[in-house]
């Protein structure tokens, strides 16, 4: 299949082709004597994905886990659809998020009020999991993957409250979420993911701080693939964060409303980001993944608690 690519290690991304586009989001099988799921894109991506591990060997009853960085819908909205897939598999995710697996109501309505007509086309509906399949993490966790391979789970949640980065013992690969923000691979263009309610800086930069901590030896991100340069990554997710917040106090300070602050960010990053200077399909991603708007009304929201 076209949207497999072997990565070594008994690892394979998934392109979920989230939304019809390629490179949106990735799904990550890790293939060892217990199989596990890593992200599961989007709900009406839960079909690809169960193809794709259908092609690599891995049938109904074959599957032993699968795991969510956090419950958004872009990385966990197939959960209740892949659950069903394979009815073996156990569910693990962040205890914050457990219950918006086990009910979606309230996660959907929020973001239903988010995307509005968009939400189908996007993202779908997630399905409920039964709560007796679901394993609620705490601040650490490991997954077992067999053979004494462990997927080890810690607690990272400067993007939500519900956020986990998880390393692989056999590997070093880290799987970041969107902790670490948003990787373009065809530019390399990396840049924040400020959305509201949760985000919060010094706890976003801390998150950043124990993901270098743990030594990893590459970066997995759900948007979009493996990155190598792990030192070099992270402090370039700590400084857009950094110019991402100023930018946005100094709207803040300014009195700016949304659409005033997020027109000045926009400006102001513009030459930041490769992308954003092509037109079409590219930029159009960038937006979509990390949209100026959702990025400046997290930052907004969290200056309004810290700087009312």
């Amino acid at each position: 299949m076209d949207n497999i690519t072997a990565l070594g290690g008994d690892v394979y991304e998934i392109d979920t082709r989230m939304a019809g586009f390629a490179g949106i989001t990735a799904g990550y099988l890790i293939l060892g004597d217990k199989p596990c799921l890593v992200e599961t894109g989007t709900s009406t991506s839960a079909p690809i994905v169960r193809d794709a591990l259908e092609s690599l060997g891995v049938g109904p009853d074959d599957l032993a886990t699968v795991v969510v960085t956090h419950i958004h819908l872009d990385h966990a909205g197939g959960v209740g659809d892949i659950a069903r897939f394979f009815p073996s598999a156990e569910v693990v995710v962040h205890e914050k998020g457990a219950r918006h697996l086990a009910d979606p109501t309230r996660l959907m309505a929020s973001a239903q009020m988010v995307w509005g007509d968009r939400l189908d086309t996007l993202f779908g509906a997630l399905s409920p999991t039964e709560a007796s399949r679901i394993r609620a993490l705490g601040d650490t966790g490991a997954i077992d993957l067999g053979g004494g391979r462990t997927l080890n789970s810690h607690y990272s949640p400067g993007h939500a409250k519900h956020h986990v980065g998880l390393i692989d013992s056999a590997t070093g690969d880290l799987y970041v979420g969107d902790a670490a923000g948003v990787y373009l691979p065809e530019t390399g263009d990396l840049r924040p993911a400020t959305p509201p309610p949760d985000f919060d800086l010094n706890t976003a930069l801390d998150s950043i701080a124990l993901f270098g901590d743990l030594g990893p030896q590459r970066l997995l991100f759900s948007h979009y693939g493996p990155v190598e340069d792990v030192g070099g990554t992270l402090e370039r997710s700590a400084e857009e964060l950094r110019v991402w917040v100023d930018l946005t106090k100094q709207a803040h300070t300014a009195g700016m409303d949304l659409d005033h602050a997020v027109a000045m960010v926009r400006d102001r990053t513009r030459d930041r980001y490769s992308a954003l200077g092509i037109d079409g399909e590219t930029a159009e991603q960038l937006e979509l993944l990390s949209g100026a708007p959702s990025n400046v009304a997290g930052i907004l929201h969290w200056l309004d608690r810290v700087q009312p």
